[in-house]
């Protein structure tokens, strides 16, 4: 008897079945347990994995606290300059630090301004430099790539040649171009947006009609091919056909730039100029572009960044200068110039004190943090080892990291890994290779797919060294004469995108130096390589960084060396950050620094591969022998995948007790890592309470067997499926009269729409589907390539046709039965028809091909292709269970889907939920297109059970190998002499697999456990991490233990508070003290009511209560007892709203307006409009006036956001100091949302009622940091207040059930042999507010709350709905382990 543990692992979901599996006749297999562990992701998490995104969901939270550390260190290089003035007797702790009484705006500006050539004091000197510690300029740290950031240009020395000699830069490019130079320099874009002025401004004077002011404005900010596309309809543009060298060309565009300027040219020569200085415009535009020309001007007006904000100021008060950068440099030179001046008059400014604020505090720059320790290590050349630090052993990783994909090495790899995997056979073949055919003269023959051989690859290896890849087509064109007749099995091979770069770069400089430029689509490497080395030796530069030799040493290889130059170099302090590097890179070329400049512009990828270069550098002499890698891994002494091991190799593994959490960040994809942890303690936990299994089958997700890409690509596919799907049902009940729509009349619909290009005309006999049948017995569903030959039941192998075709094709393929049954000539009929059908869109590629496919080229492995798990995350699953256990079989969604339907165990979770739902009348009859009556749950599917995954798991763990054998290779099962043959006689039934167990006792088994499954859900309970930062002083490494919250703290919006006045009634009783007395409205009640009190001794309970209540002894306010004192008095508050401003849109919601005025006007104005759309759609020509008189509208309003708010700083005035109110309280400002609530604590008082304290994220978070407990059980105790428990989203608690007659108190809830009727009344945590609580049953998978389930999928109530619950809690396979708080 084998012990068998099947897993269905997902996304979200983990469902596992533990079986006895019989190994002879004698024994019986059975089922041990079933479970479920659900580990719920979040929305982002989920939707980010499915679409392929790498970024965590933490990202953006990430970018703000990033903002946030700026700010930080903003503040304390304020402080730290606050403190070393007032060290040196700059200032004094009194001193005013900031704008301050009338008049005073922009004075700190004008302090600045005159610093520069007058005296000031040095509390003034003190405020110039605060204002520049405040903004000290950009500076470059060369990750500026973008096209919306554009190019820093560093051309001061040519716009001062511009101006001095009154060029345009058209101009100086014509005379440089005259006089032989061959390299063009940078312009700021200012002198080339003068220069296209200047052109369009006299050109207009010829042609007024067409060089419109709509046109230029239409062509601000475009570049070159949208500029010519502007100009092509209003210029009449045909394109003047120049046959000139590009050298000819080049300057002929710079000579009309010229002209433009002093005569007329034609529309054609216009358009051209127009095109070129735009697209200079476009390279040097962008934020970075506006630096490079605020500098500029900075220089020819011989101002400061003072200076020139100053003089801004003075012309447009109003003006925004909050996005006006200029380089760092600029300030540097300001920060000297001021200095110096006013060193003239103050001696205490000293050289080291000018130093010590320069370069220690103002414009000090710390580097980039190193991301090395982010990079994996090579899973070859590493291992783990324990070392002690801190006194605590820990498991570290140590080697050889992996190296990054552009590096010139990987690259090589990549190739030659793709090479040997490459096979070519003819067109239309399908069948996988059966033996090598031989290539000679040039051409394939043998008909047989085959791998290429090594000339072949070495012929490909050269061409795809200078590109960044090649196509199917181009590929076979270089290999083969008849390439038309063949095919390949990839549709591109990635070439070296790093050299492909480099030699892009130079055939930039190439056409720029004034030779032609190289058309590399028309030569092949050889020619490439020669035109490239003859001419850049004319140009001086090293040929070497061409040429790479993966066996020699890295560092001692130009291409290697200038590709980590380009690869690591971070900046410099020049003012474009790169001036260094260009420096290094024409040492390492030989070019001149011209045209190395160019070489700055590359940008490489900066993922990283999986190996390391040592490890590359072992494989890669086998790969370039021709040797596939899993065997060149072997060759140089590796193993490629833990799983491929030889039968002595397993037999003799030394298997792990348990399997190991994975370390955190030891995977790229966090969810990934959550994921596999949780498969790891569901599997950890079951074997602490069966034993370990002897074998694990497991089934995947197709999520997690496709890459991001994949996964991006499969989730739009889905969608789109989705959106289809639900169309052609609302087609199906509208038109069609159906009212339950099934899968499969979704896909005859499909089917017939698929024919649509046949003129609905059937593929096999070509006979027309009328409209109204399509749904009738006359049309069958049929299988192109029968499933008894094949097994796939997906859309590409399905048809719509005549039954009684259907029936005489039988176990035929469709190429085959037309063959067969019309003859010769109509097969060719047949292959036009489907072919024209396919070319027109009508059908996939891959019906396509299945529909020529003859019985002979059906594959052998359509299964075993779905088996290779070769994306990491499914290695990595099967490779930790590879651990614990000898053999891990992995199977397919398709095999549990059909074994499941083999052995009927379909409808068995609909059957678990039959009655619940039949006794709410949430079940339905209809009758089938057969005239059957079948019935159905109300919008009910299996995935609405979370046990589906535990049948699932189920149908895995029972999936012996040799099925997936057999349906791998279904087609050979006619063959006695074959595996599929021997299986189907010893395994098979009636064509169908037998089940382990009897099916009337598999069934009624697999009821029975699924019956007593109990959920199990990952809660979260952790409020915060702690972690020890580490960091090093002159004393050593200081630790500190630093707390961090696990989520968000609070929601961003910020609110503003008011108080405003709240009427409400209150009951006169117990509670009523002096204090709510004194807030009634009416007089008369509230002296009274304090008169009563005051003779009670002000003890409410005795004046309001028992024999002194308003009901027995009323409290009348005249002597005739005609008027009295009503039980409920109305009482007068003013509370706290917290406010957001917000736009007056469309959107807005009027009624939460604070202002009842403006509230008012606003009711109004939407009643005069007839909808807000129409009211508020155009306030800039149609306002919405406050005062008309005075010209004030309402643009902003103040809206009520939050009831209850934390105040996260306290108000204070522009010095820093803080306000206080009236009674010397400090002031709260800046209220924020604090989010989800952490739990909610549930108390019993000394009256024995239930009472609540609700404790936000928020508050447990700082319960936590102040190193108080989280949960607070001591609340109110001295009141007599008791604690029970607490409430966190997903904890679970057992309800009493009336209807049933079902008491938790009444049994063991710790008895497994219970769990069948603890179940139904199970529930979970989903939602906690004040006094308002949801739960979710622990089997539902939706969360939507139908009013006729209430009590058996969902509950909501207050304090009284937990009478008689009991909390519990449940273990990763889903026991209880504990009752009450834990």
């Amino acid at each position: 008897m084998k012990k068998i543990l099947g897993l269905d692992l997902g996304t979200s979901s983990i469902g596992w079945a533990l079986v006895n599996e019989a190994e002879n006749d004698t024994e019986k297999s059975s089922i041990i347990k079933l479970g479920v562990r659900v580990n719920p992701l979040t929305v982002d998490e989920l939707s980010n994995f499915e679409r392929g995104k790498s970024i965590t969901t933490t990202a953006e939270r990430t970018l703000k606290r990033s903002m946030r550390r700026n700010l930080q260190r903003y503040k304390l290089r304020r402080a730290n300059l606050i403190e070393i003035l007032k060290e040196n007797g700059f200032i004094t702790e009194e001193a005013v630090l900031s704008e301050s009484g009338n008049f005073s705006t922009f004075e700190t500006y004008r302090l600045r301004a005159r610093g520069v050539e007058e005296e000031l004091t040095l509390v003034e000197l003190s405020r110039v430099l605060l204002m520049i510690n405040k903004k000290r300029g950009y500076k470059s740290s060369r990750k500026a790539k973008s096209q919306e950031e554009g190019q820093l240009i560093d051309g001061m020395t040519i716009a001062k040649q511009l101006y001095e000699e009154n060029l345009t830069p058209g101009q100086l490019c014509l005379r440089l171009l005259q006089s032989g130079n061959k390299f063009l320099p940078d312009f700021y874009r200012s002198d080339l947006q003068t220069e296209f002025n200047s052109i369009w401004n006299y050109q207009k004077k010829y042609y007024p009609e067409i060089l419109t002011d709509e046109l230029k404005e239409k062509l601000i900010n475009k570049n070159e091919k949208a500029t010519w596309a502007i100009c092509e309809k209003p210029l009449n543009l045909v394109g003047l056909k120049r046959v000139s060298k590009a050298r000819d060309l080049r300057l002929e565009n710079f000579k009309w730039r010229s002209d433009a300027l002093c005569m007329k040219l034609d529309l054609e020569q216009i358009a051209v100029v127009l095109q070129k200085i735009n697209g200079q415009i476009s390279n040097s535009s962008g934020y970075l572009g506006s630096i490079s020309d605020r500098s500029k001007e900075l220089y020819f007006k011989n101002q400061t960044v003072g200076q020139y904000l100053m003089a801004q100021l003075k012309s447009n008060p109003n003006i925004s200068l909050r996005n006006q950068v200029f380089y760092r440099k600029d300030y540097l030179d300001e920060y000297n110039t001021i200095w110096e001046k006013q060193a003239q008059y103050h001696c205490e400014l000293t050289e080291d004190i000018k130093r010590e604020i320069r370069d220690v505090v103002i414009f000090y720059q710390r580097r980039l943090k190193s991301q090395k320790g982010l990079i994996s290590f090579c899973e070859f050349e590493s291992k783990q080892v324990e070392i002690e630090s801190s006194g605590k052993k820990r498991v570290i990783t140590i080697g050889s990291r992996v190296i990054p994909r552009s590096s010139p090495l990987f690259q090589e790899f990549k190739i030659w890994q793709n090479l040997n995997n490459l096979e070519v056979f003819p067109k239309g073949y399908l069948s996988r290779r059966k033996a090598s055919a031989r290539v000679i003269n040039g051409q394939a023959e043998g008909g047989e797919r085959r791998s290429l051989d090594q000339e072949e690859k070495e012929i490909l290896f050269k061409e795809l060294s200078v590109r960044e890849e090649l196509s199917k087509s181009q590929a076979l064109a270089l290999l083969f004469d008849n390439d038309k007749e063949l095919d390949l099995n990839f549709n591109k091979i990635d070439g070296n995108r790093t050299f492909a770069a480099f030699y892009k770069t130079i055939n930039e400089i190439i056409e720029i130096s004034g030779h032609d430029k190289i058309d590399f689509s028309r030569h092949n490497a050889d020619e490439i390589s020669a035109t490239v080395k003859s001419i850049i030796y004319v140009l001086g530069c090293n040929p070497d960084i061409f040429s790479f030799d993966s066996e020699k040493g890295l560092d001692q290889q130009s291409s290697y060396r200038l590709w980590h130059l380009l690869y690591s170099y971070e900046g410099d302090n020049s003012n474009t950050g790169i001036e260094g590097l260009i420096e290094k890179i024409s040492n390492l070329t030989g070019l001149q620094s011209d045209y190395a400049r160019i070489f700055t512009n590359i940008t490489f990828q900066d993922d990283y591969g999986s190996l390391s270069a040592k490890a590359i550098r072992k494989i890669l002499p086998y790969l370039k022998s021709g040797n596939k890698y899993d065997l060149a891994c072997r060759y140089a002494g590796y193993r490629h995948s833990k799983s491929s091991l030889t039968g002595e190799e397993i037999a003799g593994k030394v298997l792990k007790d348990r399997l190991d959490i994975l370390p955190k960040n030891s995977l790229k994809n966090p969810v990934v890592e959550k994921i596999l942890n949780q498969m790891t303690n569901v599997v950890n936990a079951i074997i602490d309470e069966y034993g370990k299994p002897d074998e694990i089958r497991v089934e995947l997700a197709r999520e997690l067997k496709k890459n991001a890409e994949e996964r991006d690509k499969l989730s739009k596919m889905i969608n789109e499926a989705t959106r289809v799907h639900e169309e052609i049902k609302k087609i199906l009940q509208d038109e069609f009269g159906l009212s339950h729509v099934s899968r499969n009349d979704i896909i005859r619909y499909k089917l017939y729409k698929e024919l649509e290009t046949n003129c609905f005309k059937t593929l096999y006999s070509n006979t027309f589907v009328p409209r109204e049948k399509i749904f009738s017995k006359e049309f069958d569903i049929e299988h192109i390539i029968p499933q008894a030959r094949l097994f796939d039941d997906s859309f590409s192998n399905k048809t719509l046709e005549k039954k009684d075709i259907n029936l005489e094709k039988g176990d035929r393929t469709a190429f085959d039965f037309v063959k067969e049954k019309y003859g010769e000539s109509a097969l060719q009929d047949f292959l036009t028809r489907i072919e024209s059908i396919y070319n027109l869109k009508g059908i996939s590629k891959a019906k396509f091909n299945k529909l020529k496919m003859s019985e002979k080229d059906i594959p052998d492995d359509f299964i075993d292709r779905d088996l290779r798990n070769t994306q990491y995350i499914s290695r990595k699953a099967l490779g930790m269970l590879g651990e614990i256990v000898r053999s891990v079989v992995p199977t397919t969604g398709s095999i549990t889907d059909q074994l499941r339907e083999d052995w009927q165990l379909v409808d068995v979770m609909k059957e678990l939920n039959w009655e619940k739902y039949k006794a709410l009348g949430l079940v339905e009859y209809f009758e089938d297109k057969d005239g059957r009556q079948i019935g159905r749950i109300k919008d009910w599917t299996k995935r609405n059970d979370h046990r589906h995954h535990a049948m699932d798991a189920l149908t895995i763990a029972f999936t012996k190998h040799v099925f997936i054998q057999y349906f791998n290779n279904v087609n050979s099962r006619y063959d006695k002499d074959s595996n599929a043959y021997a299986i189907e006689q010893k395994y098979l039934y009636d064509r169908k697999v037998k089940p382990p167990i009897p099916v009337d006792e598999f069934r009624a088994e697999a009821k029975k456990h699924l019956e007593s499954v109990l959920v199990s859900i990952k809660t979260k309970n952790k409020v915060v991490t702690r972690n020890i930062n580490a960091s090093k002083n002159d004393g050593g490494i200081h630790r500190k233990i630093q707390l961090t919250p696990r989520g968000q703290l609070h929601l961003e919006t910020v609110f503003g508070s008011h108080r405003v006045p709240v009427v409400k009634e209150v009951r006169v009783g117990g509670t009523l003290n002096e204090e709510v007395i004194q807030l009634v409205t009416r007089p008369q009640y509230r002296d009274a009511l304090l008169q009563r009190l005051a003779e009670n001794n002000n003890d409410p309970r005795k004046a309001f209560t028992g024999r002194n209540s308003l009901e027995k002894q009323p409290l009348y306010l005249d002597e005739l007892h005609t008027k009295k004192v009503p039980e409920k008095v109305k009482v007068l508050t003013f509370e706290p709203v917290y406010t957001i401003r917000k736009q007056v849109a469309p959107d807005l919601n009027v009624d939460k307006v604070i202002d009842p005025k403006i509230r008012k006007l606003l009711q109004d104005r939407i009643a005069e409009y007839g909808d807000a759309k129409k009211a508020f759609s155009n306030l800039e020509k149609d306002p919405v006036w406050l005062n008309r008189e005075k010209g004030i509208s309402i643009k902003r309003v103040a809206v009520s956001g939050i009831n209850n708010a934390q105040a996260l700083h306290e108000k204070r005035d522009k010095e820093g100091r803080l306000i206080s109110d009236s009674e010397g309280k400090n002031i709260p400002v800046d209220f924020v949302n604090t989010g989800n609530n952490h739990h909610v604590a549930i108390y019993r008082d000394a009256n024995g009622e239930l009472q609540e304290n609700v404790v936000s994220f928020y508050e447990a978070v700082t319960r936590a940091n102040l190193g108080q407990p989280v949960i607070d059980k001591e609340y109110r105790s001295s009141e007599g207040w008791k604690f029970l428990f607490t409430m966190k989203q997903n904890e679970y608690f057992v309800f009493p059930n009336f209807n049933t007659g079902f008491n938790p108190i009444d049994i063991n809830l710790l008895d497994t042999g219970n769990y069948h009727m603890i179940s139904p009344n199970l529930f979970r945590v989903q939602k906690t507010t004040t006094k308002d609580y949801f739960f979710r049953h622990h089997l539902e998978t939706n969360v939507d709350n139908n009013g006729n389930l209430k009590g058996v999928t969902w509950l909501r109530g207050g304090l009284g709905l937990l009478n008689g619950a009991i909390k519990v809690r449940v273990n990763h396979i889903g026991q209880i382990v504990s009752l009450g708080e834990y």
